[in-house]
């Protein structure tokens, strides 16, 4: 899906082709919808410190209440703040992240003709597309105001906030046989659809009721009629025959997190690391032992194998005095060693006002500063750290990517360790079984 430079005036055409089938009933997005968004209650404005029009409040539910505000930014999109967690059983939000934002994707073609950075660089904000209501079932469509519109409304109905079920959040057989424990999970989604030339990327946040946050970038749209020209080990034969070759591309997503849990930004980093050693005289299983590293500077890491991070909060402890923290959990990913800036898959940067996006970006950071995100690890100590992750897709185009062509995902989630004492979704039945507890006799 190569873009070339009639971008601009396909896009225009092709939002205004959208906009009519979607009028004409075309949906999107999977899985049933469970509940509107609730409009929040005047009680909250404290709690998501926006004004109504800018705030998302939803109770699912199972209990657990997610707060944040929403603004809308001339480059990267759709941008969540000031967001805050509150599971049945806390007497107050927790908050969890000043901001949340993608920070770059990133497209280089196999071919080496030509790659994009799609938010800095190809007008990622300003393709935001209307959604129709089937598009988010049981849920609000919000009205965006797009900085620098090509059209001449910048108003776009493209700000979906719904529920959606995602199965069991768990199941557990009681002591007796006829006693089963289980529940539905429930999640809070927000999401944007976006056009860059033939893509249309759909950025979707999901909040757990158990806490998690999941992040992804979905791409569809349609496969570029004029991009069949690859060659042998760079392309795929879309269509009758072998003479017509897909260039294959890469898609290397970045976010931005900007974490402050319980309202400070002066958190902790932490990686653990597992080694497993071979079993050893009497022993009947091999060893596994997991160290701590604490991350004091700027860093940039890999993920593998028994490799995992964690964000600490410097504040808060829950009801069992344990430091609150929430765990990063890596998607799957295909690393593109082209660039400097996609070699790793996580980076940590003391907060900088203007580094803001991970590769090309605007804004003058001052001299030497460089423009990407992995000349921004130069040895600063942490006192307010913000997370970069990457994950990359290498996009080999098949005759099933026609037409549309379905969604592929990327991404990742931020899982809560330690937040609540308890699973925050505990049945009150069980409540009192928290750490070494026996069997009532």
């Amino acid at each position: 899906m190569r873009v070339n430079s009639n971008t601009k005036a396909r896009t225009r055409a092709a939002a205004g082709l959208t906009v009519a089938a979607l009028a004409a009933g075309a949906t999107a997005g999977a899985g049933p919808a469970t509940a509107q968004p609730k409009a929040a209650p005047a009680a909250a404005a404290a709690a998501a410190d926006c004004s109504a029009a800018y705030r998302i409040e939803q109770k699912l539910s199972s209990g657990t209440t997610w707060r944040m505000c929403w603004r809308y930014d001339g480059k990267a999109g759709l941008v969540l703040e000031k967001i805050s967690y509150q599971p049945k059983g806390e007497p107050k939000p927790i908050r969890v992240l000043n901001s949340a934002r993608l920070g770059q994707i990133h497209v280089p073609y196999d071919d080496g003709s030509v790659e994009y950075d799609d938010l800095t660089g190809f007008d990622f904000a300003q393709g935001l597309m209307n959604l129709a209501p089937g598009e988010c079932p049981g849920g609000t469509i919000k009205t965006v105001k797009v900085p620098d519109s090509w059209n001449e409304d910048p108003n776009v109905k493209g700000l979906c906030t719904t529920t959606r079920s995602r199965g069991h959040a768990y199941r557990m057989q009681g002591d007796t046989a006829n006693k089963v424990f289980q529940a539905q999970g429930k999640d809070l989604l927000v999401y944007t659809v976006n056009q860059v030339g033939w893509y249309e990327y759909m950025t979707e946040w999901r909040f757990q009721d158990d806490g998690t946050i999941t992040m992804n970038v979905g791409a569809t749209g349609s496969l570029s009629w004029d991009d069949y020209d690859a060659g042998d080990g760079r392309g795929w034969p879309i269509g009758k025959g072998a003479s017509a070759k897909a260039t294959s591309h890469s898609h290397n997503a970045f976010w931005r997190l900007d974490f402050a849990l319980d309202g400070s930004t002066k958190n902790r980093v932490e990686q653990y690391d597992s080694t497993v050693s071979a079993p050893t005289r009497g022993q009947r299983a091999p060893t596994t032992k997991t160290t701590r590293t604490k991350v004091t500077k700027e860093t940039a890491g890999d993920s593998k194998a028994y490799r995992w991070w964690r964000m600490v909060s410097a504040t808060g402890k829950n009801k069992d005095g344990h430091a609150r923290s929430y765990e990063i959990v890596p998607g799957v990913t295909t690393k593109y060693p082209g660039r400097s800036y996609t070699k790793r898959d996580l980076y940590v940067t003391q907060y900088n006002k203007c580094e803001l996006f991970a590769s090309h970006n605007p804004g003058n950071c001052g001299p030497g500063a460089g423009k990407s995100v992995d000349k921004w690890v130069n040895g600063q100590t942490l006192t307010h750290p913000v997370v970069w992750m990457n994950i990359g897709f290498h996009h080999i185009a098949r005759d099933e990517d026609q037409q549309p062509m379905p969604v592929h995902w990327q991404g990742f989630s931020i899982a809560p360790r330690d937040v609540t004492a308890m699973n925050p979704l505990t049945p009150a039945e069980l409540g009192w079984q928290n750490g070494h507890w026996r069997p009532r006799r």
